[in-house]
Order: C-alpha cells, then structure tokens, then sequence
C-alpha cells in the first residue's frame, strides 16, 4: 500500500478523532480526498480491504450464538424488512426517475426492484465497528443487530450464487464434513496456548479453511470464514482468539474504509442522486425500530439496535456487481452506489455516537409503542424482597452468596452473564438472574429499590468492576459497595470510584492461610 495512503488514513483518523467523530469517517474522508487527487485503488489496498472484511466475519462467527437467529425477533425482522425496503426502494426510484436524471432512466423493468434489494442491506463493518467503539457488542441491542446482519448476509450470499455464472462444484457436498471436524479444531484451539501461534491459527482458519475453502469449491469465501467462526465459537479459547485478533482486523479494515472513498469522484448527476438516497435512510432506521417493537422489545433495545442498522452496505455493492454482467443494470450503478455507501457511513456515525442521548429525547414516544408483554431477556429484572446483589457468580461470587445466606441470613440475588451457568445455579437453588454488569441494557432494565442495601463485585475482569461503579452512580439509589480484585494495583482504583470495601483475593487467601497455620502451631 502507498505511503500516501497510510499517511491520509492516520490524518483522517486523527481529525475525526478530534472532533469527537469515529475514526472511520476520517478514513472514508481520506479516500475521497485521495481520489481527488487523482489517486485510485491498487490491488495491494484491495487485498487488504477484503483481509479485514473476512477477518471482521470470522470474529463476528466466534462471538454468534446460532440459537439467536432462529429468535422471531432476528429472522423475522430480516425478512420482514427487506421485503418492505425493497418495495420502498424500488417506488422511492420510480419517483426519482420523473426527475429526468439519465442514470435512472436506463433503470428498467426489475432494475428498481434489485436496486431496492441492494439498498436493503445494511453495512456488517460500519455496525461492528461503531458497536466496539462503543463496548456494547455483547448488549442485547449489539446481538440483535449483528444476528440481523449476519441473516442479510445469508440472503445476500443465496442472491450472488444464484446470480452468477459460478455454481457451487460437486467437491462442495463435501462442506458439511467441518461439522464433525469442529470438536478436533475447538480442541486444537484450546490446546495451542496464546500469543503468535493462536494468532495464526485463526488467520489459517479463516482465511484458508474458510475462506480459500469455500472459494475452491464454488461457495463464496466470506461465507466461509463466518461459518468457521461459528463452528469454532464453543471452544473456551474463542473469546481469546477474537482479542487477538482485533487489532489484525481493526487494522485490514482501514483499508476497506478507504478503498471506497478511492472508488471515484462521481459525476454531478451521481452526486444528486446519491443524496436523495439518504433521504430513505431516516426511513430505513424507524422500519427497524417499528418491527423491534412489534415483535416485543423495549423502545431502548428498538431504537438503538435501528439506529446501529440504518446505513447502506457494502454488501450492496456486491450485489450490483453480480447484477452488471447480466446486463440487469448499468456499470454507472457501482459509482453511484458506492457514493451513497460512503455518505450514509458519514450520517449515521454521529447519531449513533449520541444514540443514548437520541433515546432519552424520544423515550416517552416509544415506551408508548413497546407491547405489553416483553422478550424474556428485555423485560424489566425483578430484585424484589433482595438486600444484596452479587455481581458475577463464579467460585467468589458464589462463596459470598452462601455466606450472606447462611451466616448473615441475607437474602441476595445473583448476577451471571453465562446462561448454561444461570440455569444450572437456579437448579441447585441459587436466586440468579441473567445479565451483564458491563452491559448498559442491564442496568437500564435493573430496579435497584431502597431495600438493595450491598453490592458485591465478584467479577473476574476489573472493566467489570469498574462498569459497575459507574452505573450504580446513575441509579440514584447507593449501597454499600464491596469489591474483590485479583491484582493489588486494582484496589486503590476501585477505592477511588467509590468502593466502600475492597479486598485483594490472593492477598486475603494468604493472609488467612497465614493465621490459620499459626493458630494451629501455637495451639499444638
């Protein structure tokens, strides 16, 4: 890649940054300032931008519950959407065309309709990136957003097979054999240990045996990589893995932002029309939230989660693409909607930063709308009758459990975020309830009464801890608060967010080890 496109994407960045922007607006400015300068896109920046897109599909498979997209909520709303966007679309077209501009009038018979299809679709790199940014991957409204995507993607996959000269060769029956390879590599996996050779383990799971893979046997390649994530997500290392390679793809994906900006300046005609575009965008983003709310979740999760899913996408793009060799639509299209991609990036980046803010404006409207009776997992958590709460119920959390109950005779409640662990302690008797300390939505459903007197922070990650301190100081309502660390330099950062107790796990474990030895030499 060019210096002078590293050069521009790091100056991009840091101005975005700068004015309290995604950094990826900055990259998508820089592009369009290097193709102004009559710079354009270079096979190095290209391998590199679809590096990072497989790479982002292969971590988002790691992190997927595939249980999640047989939800109502998930398929339905996909479904639903994109069969009224692309009508939407497709008319919003037809009226455009009465204006007379040239592109659309060659735009004929099902043109508008697949162009409806294309504009469907909404950007699986824009959504994961501004949720990571945002620490709420793992929010419900984060899931939900990224099973929908991953849902378009299976969509988008089924179109481009079925539009392109290439079908899937005999070899590729084969495919479902990874299913009964998946335990061998979630083993091997678990048993490489960390650093480089974990790193590189999944650089070869995606890009050879899934991407290249499915590539060699006629399926497309990025389909490929999400599907070896998903099949390596049970593994106890996937969650590991995904860290390590964050930064890899964080870093690929520069080059994904840029290459669009790089695609052109578009005629002034194209420019017009791409802004129109936008106009749907608004429209795009409340057919979201209207179907959340229909199928029964909180005008929190609906709004964000529409808010996360209102841009165009670079799947578009790849559809358009399988549709030019056809003949079903004119090459100018790549231009135009590569524009339209660009600037709904640039749109929605700062909604979505102030997404928070967006909802408390507009809450009284939605809660209007939310249905009686909720999901499960969006309904308000109940802590009546509770004096304390244990955040994180592993080995800590659930010895300060039994000993508030059964020494103290407090009645407590467990937090765990692990469903498999929930269900398993509700079964031995434990009152626990399933959420995320680190998880805005939990607290936002979380009514902590007068009568919570203690919190207990039994988590094993101080950026748990730490999440927590900052939404009890939100809630209105503050009991006492007592923390567990695993590291001695944490203790004073807890103390100094508010903590009233805080103890050194290791540190105490010795302490009593120490005294229990003594009394027994000094009593023998």
């Amino acid at each position: 890649m060019e210096a002078a496109f590293i050069g521009a994407a790091f100056a991009g960045g840091l101005a975005a940054t700068a004015v309290r922007l995604p950094p990826l607006v900055g990259f998508l400015a820089a592009g369009f300032v290097l193709s102004a300068l009559g710079y354009g896109p270079t096979p190095e920046l290209e391998a590199i931008a679809d590096l990072g897109v497989t790479l982002l599909l292969f971590t988002i498979g790691l992190k997927l519950d595939v249980r999640s997209l047989l939800k109502h909520e998930v398929w339905g709303t996909a479904a639903l959407h994109m069969a009224l966007s692309v009508l939407l679309g497709a008319l919003a077209l037809g009226a455009l065309r009465l204006t007379g501009m040239s592109l659309l009038q060659d735009t004929v018979g099902s043109g508008p309709l697949l162009l409806g299809f294309a504009l469907s679709f909404s950007s699986t790199v824009f959504a994961v990136k501004v949720l990571q940014d945002r620490s709420e991957m793992g929010s419900l409204y984060g899931r939900l957003a990224i099973s929908v995507l991953v849902m378009q993607d299976v969509f988008a996959v089924v179109f481009i097979t079925a539009a392109t000269d290439t079908r899937p060769g005999p070899w590729a029956l084969l495919l479902p054999l990874l299913v009964p390879a998946a335990p061998l590599l979630r083993r091997l996996l678990d048993r490489i240990g960390h650093g480089e050779m974990q790193a590189l383990f999944g650089v070869v799971a995606a890009l050879v045996l899934g991407y290249a893979l499915f590539d060699l046997v006629g399926v497309k390649g990025d389909l490929g990589a999400l599907l070896l994530g998903v099949l390596l997500a049970p593994a106890a290392n996937a969650p590991a893995l995904a860290k390590t390679l964050f930064s890899l793809k964080e870093l690929f994906l520069v080059g994904f932002f840029l290459s669009i900006g790089l695609t052109g300046m578009p005629a002034w005609e194209t420019v017009v029309l791409a802004v129109a575009l936008l106009l749907l965008l608004p429209l795009k983003g409340a057919l979201f939230t209207a179907l959340f709310l229909f199928f029964r979740l909180r005008g929190r999760t609906s709004l964000l989660a529409g808010a996360a899913l209102g841009t165009y996408s670079e799947f578009g793009l790849v559809v358009v693409a399988s549709a030019v060799p056809q003949g079903w639509l004119s090459e100018d299209w790549l231009a135009a909607l590569a524009l339209t991609v660009a600037l709904s990036f640039l749109v929605s980046a700062p909604l979505n930063m102030h997404g928070e803010r967006v909802y408390r404006a507009v809450a009284p409207r939605l809660r209007r709308w939310e249905r009686t009776v909720l999901v499960p997992g969006d309904r308000p958590i109940d802590l009546s009758g509770a004096r304390a709460v244990v955040l994180g119920m592993g080995r800590v959390g659930r010895g300060a459990y039994d000993r508030l109950r059964e020494a103290h005779g407090v009645a407590a409640v467990g937090v765990e975020h692990d469903p498999a662990t929930v269900q398993r302690l509700r079964e031995e008797g434990y009152r626990v309830v399933e959420g995320d300390a680190t998880d805005s939505d939990f607290w936002d459903r979380l009514s902590l009464s007068e009568e919570v007197g203690l919190v207990i922070l039994a988590m094993p990650h101080q950026r748990g801890n730490l999440a927590a301190l900052e939404s009890l100081d939100a809630v209105g309502h503050r009991p006492v608060v007592a923390g567990v660390v695993s590291h001695a330099e944490e203790i004073g950062e807890l103390r100094a967010r508010g903590a009233d107790e805080v103890h050194h796990l290791y540190g105490e474990a010795g302490r009593a080890l120490a005294d229990d030895a003594v009394r027994r030499t000094m009593g023998g």
